[in-house]
């Protein structure tokens, strides 16, 4: 692999295969202009292919970029700065008075970041001599694209080698339950009301759900989180999700767990949902001025021509690949949330990257989905990386683990004011024999930034006592992580 990178084993088999393309022929034409499309199409590119992406949005970055990752981390920094300048800075011994929200000043902010985000990307392709279709793009053979402009023109196609369907995920519908981005919003239309809510309630208690819940509560709306399980944030390890709900409540956001939403109709000027216990029982009716759709997200495969080729999905309509994330035609590829997997932008772009250093001759793709982070973006951050605990018992792995809390950081409580700094803490899993890392599970401040250290020591086999043995600076959130891995190596951290 370290030779192939350097080109030594590639050139030479790729340029065999080029050669036998007719001229003006693309190598790899991407359907799907978001992180795992355009990653692996600078990739592509910067390895020799001629690449060409084919997006419908007339803009690139996908709904990460324009409508999901970056807008929602924009509001989220700007509500917490709100937050912290009326709850936290008097307690600082910083005194402001008559602070004010302006909301078109702040979706003015997030939309300039998107929009130069977007002009980025366009300029990294047109550095690496991407070519750049705006249009809808499906799939009209093995080795043809469809391309629909989005300004109205004739229908092109583009003769290619290889196909990547990199399309994404769209918001999932809840029956009775009608978007219309106004009043009953998905996540898109939450990231651009005109007014701050009294009440909005959430449906759904994921990541997406909280973030977007927590930008509203911050602004000043009265938030509910109705959700079907009874528990928030099902895929995080148990401990953790108890812990990061007992915060959430604190900070005065309200749920309904073991909730089921019946339906949904417009009163007035609101929203009236019907609800009833997802074990059954009386209904009951909830009001708010603003109801936000957040129970998921499905892969969009929508006219993308797979019946057109034969190529086979799921029971949850995902693409079905290989190892080398082939498809049933061999040389068509998918990658990102259209495949299974977590549908995270970052594991789209690994995805992108070694499905595309295949194409041009490389080895077979190799990723480790234990080594991909989980983040939700509320304060404070919840990061996972690894096996929970509870899938550790499914598994019948024998473990051992370490716990440390942020109230026992030296850097947490120097910055802490009423408690909102020093909370959450650090949990580590590791093997009961070998001391190998199998999780790293965090609720705290910065703890987006802090995984990557758990992230680096599953991806390389390190032991909980190699992190409790490398030196972390002082004074540092960065120490939480070393005491767990000392309470998880050595049965006791020194701080607490």
């Amino acid at each position: 692999r370290a030779l192939w990178r350097t080109g030594l084993l590639w050139r030479r088999g790729f340029a065999v295969a080029a050669a036998a393309e007719k001229e003006g022929a693309r190598d790899l034409v991407v359907i799907g202009g978001g992180p795992g499309g355009y990653v692996a199409a600078i990739k592509g590119a910067q390895l020799g292919l001629k690449v060409t992406v084919v997006e419908k949005r007339g803009a690139l970055g996908g709904t990460c970029l324009n409508v999901g990752c970056i807008p929602s981390k924009a509001l989220l920094h700007s509500s917490q700065m709100y937050e912290e300048a009326t709850q936290q800075f008097k307690s600082h011994g910083i005194v402001v008075s008559d602070v004010q929200i302006d909301l078109p000043a702040m979706m003015k902010q997030k939309d300039g970041a998107v929009t130069g985000l977007t002009k980025g990307i366009e300029g990294l392709f047109k550095k690496n001599k991407v070519k750049y279709i705006k249009g809808t793009g499906s799939i009209a053979g093995p080795n043809e694209v469809k391309v629909d402009p989005i300004d109205g023109g004739e229908p092109v196609s583009v003769s290619t080698k290889n196909i990547m369907i990199a399309t994404g995920s769209d918001v999932m519908p809840l029956p009775g339950v009608d978007i219309d981005e106004e009043r009953i919003v998905s996540s898109t239309g939450a990231l651009k009301l005109k007014e701050i809510p009294k009440k909005m309630v959430v449906i759904g208690g994921g990541v997406i759900g909280l973030e977007m819940g927590s930008v509203w509560r911050r602004l000043g709306a009265e938030v509910t989180v109705v959700e079907f399980l009874d528990r928030i944030c099902p895929t995080l390890d148990l401990e953790v999700s108890k812990e990061f709900l007992k915060i959430l409540k604190k900070q005065k956001m309200n749920f309904k767990l073991g909730t089921k939403v019946l339906g949904a109709e417009r009163v007035d000027d609101g929203v009236r949902l019907r609800v009833q216990p997802a074990a059954g029982g009386d209904e009951s009716t909830l009001d708010a001025d603003v109801v936000l759709v957040a129970i998921g997200r499905r892969p969009f495969t929508d006219k993308l021509g797979l019946d057109t080729v034969g190529i086979q999905t799921d029971s949850r309509g995902r693409i079905e690949v290989d190892g080398a994330f082939r498809t049933s035609v061999p040389n068509i590829y998918a990658i990102g949330d259209v495949i299974r997997g977590p549908m995270l932008a970052h594991k789209a772009e690994d995805e992108g990257i070694v499905c595309v250093e295949h194409i041009a001759g490389g080895p077979e793709p190799h990723i480790n989905y234990d080594a991909v982070p989980g983040v939700i973006y509320t304060d404070p951050e919840v990061a996972d990386v690894g096996k929970t605990e509870e899938q550790l018992k499914e598994l019948k792995i024998e473990y051992k683990k370490g716990v440390f809390p942020f109230m026992a950081n030296s850097r947490a409580r120097a910055n802490d004011v009423g408690g909102h700094n020093a909370v959450g803490l650090v949990k580590m899993l590791a093997d009961a024999k070998t001391d190998r890392l199998l999780g790293m599970h965090i609720i705290g401040k910065n703890a987006g930034e802090m995984i990557h250290e758990g992230c680096m020591a599953i991806e390389y086999g390190a032991s909980a006592e190699d992190l409790a043995r490398t030196c972390h600076a002082h004074p540092t959130l960065s120490e939480a992580l070393r005491e767990s891995a000392m309470a998880t190596a050595f049965g006791k951290p020194i701080h607490f």
